[in-house]
């Protein structure tokens, strides 16, 4: 029997993404983790997903692997995203870096990405 190829709709994709980020707010870290592996292996190209690897190893409490995943891959990949910035300040500011911090989180409060500027900003106050 062939093997068929595998692939996942956008709209799939999206909904296995939401499952991840319910997971993680629930503490369900395990699940979370191996939703966002098959969608990094099937979806490597979307932000969303790196930015949900991001929200993962903070919500463990794994800062400077956040910071870290944010500086050599992701901003590589994705470097206008606004919403990784405002991420790798948050990591930042729960490591006691806060005058680095301040950096990015400027940088990512004056995007045109309205989300990542909300967060941004409420993060600077």
């Amino acid at each position: 029997m062939a093997e068929e190829a595998f692939d996942l709709r956008p709209d799939e994709a999206r909904l296995l993404l939401n499952v991840a980020l319910m997971a993680t707010g629930k503490n369900f870290f395990k699940s979370a983790t191996k939703i966002l592996a098959a969608l990094e292996k099937f979806r490597p190209e979307e932000v969303s997903v790196g930015t949900a690897k991001v929200v993962l190893m903070i919500s463990l409490g794994e800062f400077e692997l956040a910071v870290g995943y944010i500086d050599r891959e992701a901003l590589v990949k994705w470097p206008n995203s606004a919403m990784l910035r405002a991420f790798r300040g948050m990591a930042l500011i729960r490591m006691g870096r806060k005058d680095e911090a301040r950096e990015c989180l400027v940088e990512a409060a004056q995007s045109e990405d309205e989300a990542a500027a909300n967060l941004a900003r409420g993060l600077l106050e």
